[in-house]
């Protein structure tokens, strides 16, 4: 841990990326990442030698679209004890949040894992809805909580999404200029390298997978530094002592079992063929939205957008930084939120907001 944070080895680190007279655009697609790289002040000390690294869709609380907070919300409202992790119960939705339908009288709770709200509802005569949350890292605590026979009072309400699939998007949508990726340790300790590896023969960018120390990321910048400067676009693994190169089969295994690839929108981005999660027919009695459907048969029709003035998509895209957008610490703040990117301890304004502001 303590070598992973020397001065002396970040120095040498920069010196290196500063002789190579570098002026290339990164990108990374994690939470976690980016509060390393602000909390340790990396992002400004990495402008000096000519790189950016802008966070992409890396934060899943930020990309659940407004529709589904409103499916949260509208079994809230219909008497569900409705469940889900603290950061997503305060996203804004077109009128409110299911915070705030906790402040008046309804049953939200907060829980720290799915085996909370199985929990909950093994001591309840209500129906339980857990809000699914999360990308590969958070799926199969979901999957194998439903392979365990969960009770029949208990449902989710899957807002799981798939990384690669989003990356592809951004990658040939050419809206941003990236001329590399950062892969997520989480994700990737989960899945592997290999579904990235398309990125590199198909669009020709740099990939390497870093964890979350400062010079883990570092590393990760100076080893697609090399690349880009090489000619070179492969994947590369820098974090090997948690990654390997097919990741978890057990834990992708049991996704595989309970989930199957659907059509979803993203925050921020059209719908992506095939990034996100349904659950498979066998498991389809603690789907919340097939269970109660007649709750949610008033959602039908209707159109959600992103809150006035929130420029969050372009955040979650890449193409701005929060501190852009002309709310951020004023109008929008963690306290006061407008976005989700303002509340989720991922969300790009939420740290940009904690250690700058």
């Amino acid at each position: 841990m303590f070598e992973l944070r020397d001065r002396e080895l970040a120095e040498k680190v920069f010196a290196a990326l500063s002789e190579m007279d570098l002026d290339i655009q990164l990108m990374h697609v994690c939470g976690t990442h980016q509060d390393t790289l602000v909390r340790h002040g990396l992002d400004s000390r990495l402008r000096e030698v000519g790189v950016r690294v802008r966070q992409g869709p890396g934060c899943p609380v930020c990309v659940t679209t407004p529709r589904e907070i409103e499916e949260a919300m509208c079994l809230a409202r219909a008497g569900k004890i409705v469940c889900s992790y603290g950061d997503m119960i305060r996203v804004p939705g077109a009128a409110g949040s299911l915070s705030d339908l906790r402040s008046e009288g309804h049953d939200v709770r907060v829980v720290l894992s799915v085996d909370d709200a199985v929990k909950m509802a093994r001591t309840s005569r209500k129906e339980v809805v857990f809000v699914s949350v999360g990308f590969e890292t958070t799926t199969p605590a979901s999957a194998a909580c439903l392979v365990a026979d969960p009770p029949q009072n208990f449902s989710i309400l899957s807002a799981h999404r798939t990384v690669p699939e989003a990356l592809r998007l951004l990658a040939s949508s050419g809206d941003v200029r990236i001329q590399g990726l950062i892969e997520p340790g989480h994700v990737s300790a989960i899945i592997g390298t290999f579904p990235y590896e398309f990125l590199s023969s198909e669009f020709h960018l740099p990939q390497v997978v870093a964890g979350f120390e400062p010079l883990d990321l570092l590393m990760g910048v100076w080893g697609l530094a090399r690349q880009i400067k090489k000619g070179e676009a492969r994947m590369e693994n820098l974090y090997t002592r948690v990654v390997k190169e097919n990741g978890n089969p057990r834990a992708r295994a049991c996704v595989e079992r309970v989930f199957e690839p659907c059509d979803v929108e993203w925050r921020g981005f059209p719908v992506i063929p095939g990034s996100g999660l349904i659950l498979r027919d066998e498991y389809s009695r603690w789907d919340a939205r097939k269970k109660h459907s007649g709750d949610l048969e008033m959602l039908k029709g209707e159109t959600f957008v992103e809150n006035s003035g929130c420029r969050c998509g372009e955040v979650l895209r890449g193409l701005i930084e929060g501190e852009e957008c002309p709310m951020f610490g004023t109008g929008c703040t963690p306290s006061t939120p407008v976005g989700p990117c303002m509340v989720s301890r991922e969300g790009s304004c939420n740290i940009l907001f904690r250690y700058r502001k």
